[in-house]
């Protein structure tokens, strides 16, 4: 791989999950940070595994895969990725299979995902940041390590109710203590 496209992906990764970093050491956030970056490396060099697709966060060793794959062995194959990174404690694969959806699908998913990131916004008692948003075909993806059972139930109930919701799918974690 080149070395400039790792650094940027390194970067990205490490600048997308610094929100998580207050509640944790340092040596778990680099820990953490070096293991998002290796697993999401391994998926940006396995075959058939849409790697843009597959979110990966990671809290304590434990692994986080969401988002949708057009099918299972893509799924499959994201799991073993995650579970063949050193440090890595537990892979939770809550990636969703979905068939591949038309152009203007994809266009009523963009705007619905902008309207339940706004709407978790909004909200005084969510923190929108722990929180990806993904949307295929009218489902919703809630996904990322929340501090709350209390946060998590109310980002669910927020979601459902944004017009033109068809469905909104839990794979959010409470953070161990």
């Amino acid at each position: 791989m080149n070395l400039k496209i790792f650094g940027s992906l390194a970067a990205l990764l490490l600048a997308v999950s610094a929100p998580a970093f207050a509640e944790k050491s340092a040596g778990d956030v680099v820990d953490d940070s070096s293991i998002t970056t290796q697993v999401k490396a391994g998926l940006l060099g396995e075959k058939g595994v849409p790697s843009n697709d597959v979110n990966v966060e990671t809290y304590k060793g434990v692994v986080l895969l969401s988002g949708f794959v057009t099918n299972q062995a893509a799924k499959d194959a994201s799991g073993k990725v995650a579970k063949g990174v050193k440090g890595v404690k537990q892979v939770r694969n809550q990636l969703i299979v979905h068939e591949s959806t038309s152009m203007g699908t994809k266009l009523d998913d963009t705007a619905l995902s902008t309207k339940v990131k706004t709407a978790l916004m909004d909200a005084d008692d969510v923190k929108s940041g722990q929180i990806n948003v993904e949307v295929r075909g009218g489902i919703v993806q809630l996904g990322g390590f929340v501090t709350s059972t209390g946060m998590r139930d109310r980002a669910m109930a927020i979601a459902k109710g944004v017009k033109g919701v068809k469905g909104v799918d839990d794979a959010m974690f409470v953070k161990p203590k």
